[in-house]
């Protein structure tokens, strides 16, 4: 008689696009379960999804505005029960990993940033991904993982980008102490930092604008843009068990940007 294993299940926020894609097919790849959120790109969720599905492992597509998430409470709770029902049907009996990969760019100067960018960025990038995991900790058993996203702007300079990087640098704080007050559950927290890569963010700058393509790798050691496989591969080996004894890490994936 075959015995059927629960599987392991995680959520990513913004799954439906660029480095959210890409980690969600990988990690099913891998054997997981997926839960990806979306905002407002229903079909290219569902796409996503059913080549997540063909891998063989359960799939559940979520409407999410984590900007919301994050002003609204009445808005997160309904969203984490939506995640519990999504775990039932798909018999698992909790989450093993969230990873929030949900967010936007602003490119302004500094001295032109306004004050509404500024406060969005940290509701989506700093907030949101601080009260959703909170939000979730129920449906974390022992042994999850979280990972968070950062960026390489949190470690070099970029004019443009002072705000943006601002958040991430939170972002890497907020990190530091989930990992520590998390440890004693045997939560581990860790902060992915990806470079610039081809997607669509940004209005898709790296990926479409040849000059911009090229500055980036002329400033990357592996000398190319990355791609989103680049980082998407990464995601299922910080939440393995071979990464089980990093919590609180920063883990940048940048080709050996602007060393």
């Amino acid at each position: 008689m075959t015995t059927q294993t629960t599987p392991k299940t995680a959520l990513i926020t913004g799954a439906s696009r660029g480095l959210g894609r890409s980690s969600a097919l990988h990690l099913a790849r891998a054997g997981w379960g997926v839960i990806g959120t979306y905002r407002s790109e229903r079909a290219e969720a569902e796409a996503v999804l059913a080549e997540v599905r063909g891998q063989g492992v359960p799939a559940a597509a979520l409407q999410l505005d984590v900007g919301a998430a994050a002003s609204d409470a009445a808005v997160r709770e309904a969203f984490v029960a939506a995640v519990r029902d999504a775990l039932g049907r798909a018999g698992a009996d909790g989450l093993r990993a969230v990873v929030h990969f949900a967010g936007h760019g602003v490119h302004a100067p500094y001295a032109e940033t306004t004050a509404e960018q500024l406060e969005e960025l940290l509701r989506v990038h700093v907030s949101a991904p601080f009260l959703l995991t909170q939000a979730l900790l129920p449906l974390l058993g022992e042994g999850s993982r979280v990972v968070n996203v950062s960026s390489g702007l949190a470690r070099f300079t970029n004019p443009g980008y002072a705000a943006y990087a601002a958040a991430k640098g939170a972002v890497e704080v907020m990190t530091r102490y989930q990992a520590a007050e998390l440890g004693e559950r045997g939560i581990r927290v860790n902060v992915l930092a990806p470079g610039a890569i081809a997607t669509d963010f940004g209005g898709g700058v790296v990926r479409d604008v040849a000059a911009v393509g090229d500055v980036v790798a002329r400033a990357t050691a592996l000398g190319r843009v990355g791609l989103p496989e680049d980082i998407g591969a990464v995601v299922p080996q910080l939440l393995s068990d071979g990464f089980g004894w990093a919590s609180g890490t920063r883990i940048e994936v940048s080709g050996g940007q602007q060393l």
